[in-house]
């Protein structure tokens, strides 16, 4: 099947984002050791942000890997930063620095998820519960409380999730658990903003071709058999997209929402 250039990367920017300064938690990416892996969600909304006329904060925990997307994005005005989002401190740090660097902050995504611990509600332990959580859900709720009293009215903030909230299937309980709460952060922080008309969604990405796609498909080879309506797994590249819609003035009377980004998995499977 023929992708579309979207789906590839490989579409022109049309300054949709042309202004724009905006944070990405989450824009580096874990290649799991592939020698050519696929983009990753948070790189590919980095440089697509970048293409379509925004500035970007690529913010990351390994440093090296947010500098190597800002080399791939290959613009001015895109930088790397280092964070730690389990850490309040740094998350702190981040969003402050970020909003110096930017002088200001209209858009923000959260795309930062973790799943630890063996499988099924056997497998799972108050340890790794906890440390999914302050990633998945504590970190996302510590960057919404340092970002919104300071970004600007009118902006847009998108929280990465997963269809694993929506219906079964990873397996892992604080994973799904996690991804699910953060609809309910995403409405409350869509409260606090209405008034600024700051929009909040929440993109939820199905099966994708990334490298953390391909190495949970190593760990569970069922999963590339898996019934996927529209025949094939995503790309970074339509998250990215996905993402971009909710973050840019297309989407100014959208706040609220989960868009899934899934191939029709969760409506027709």
């Amino acid at each position: 099947m023929k992708l579309a250039p979207e789906s590839c990367g490989e579409a022109p920017g049309r300054g949709r984002l042309k202004g724009r300064r905006i944070l990405v938690v989450g824009g580096g990416q874990d290649t799991r050791g592939l020698d050519d892996p696929p983009i990753g969600n948070g790189r590919a909304m980095s440089i697509l942000f970048s293409r379509e006329g925004a500035m970007v904060a690529v913010a990351d925990r390994i440093r090296e890997s947010a500098e190597a997307t800002v080399r791939a994005a290959a613009r001015d005005g895109v930088f790397a930063m280092t964070a730690n989002v389990a850490n309040p401190d740094e998350v702190l740090t981040m969003v402050s620095s970020a909003h110096e660097r930017l002088l200001g902050i209209d858009g923000l995504v959260y795309n930062v998820g973790i799943g630890v611990g063996d499988p099924w509600l056997a497998g799972a332990t108050a340890d790794s519960w906890d440390k999914v959580f302050a990633v998945n859900l504590r970190g996302a709720m510590l960057t919404l409380k340092a970002a919104l009293p300071v970004m600007e009215e009118g902006s847009s903030i998108v929280l990465i999730s997963s269809i694993a909230s929506m219906k079964p299937g990873s397996r892992l309980p604080a994973y799904d658990a996690s991804k699910a709460a953060l609809g309910g952060l995403m409405r409350h922080a869509g409260i606090e903003g209405e008034r600024r008309g700051i929009r909040v969604n929440i993109v939820a990405p199905g099966l994708m071709d990334t490298s953390i796609g391909r190495a949970a498909t190593q760990g569970r080879p069922g999963r590339a058999k898996t019934a996927v309506p529209l025949g094939r797994q995503g790309t970074g590249w339509e998250t990215a997209y996905a993402t971009l819609f909710l973050l840019s003035d297309e989407a100014a009377y959208i706040t609220g929402q989960i868009l899934a980004v899934d191939g029709g998995m969760t409506a027709l499977r």
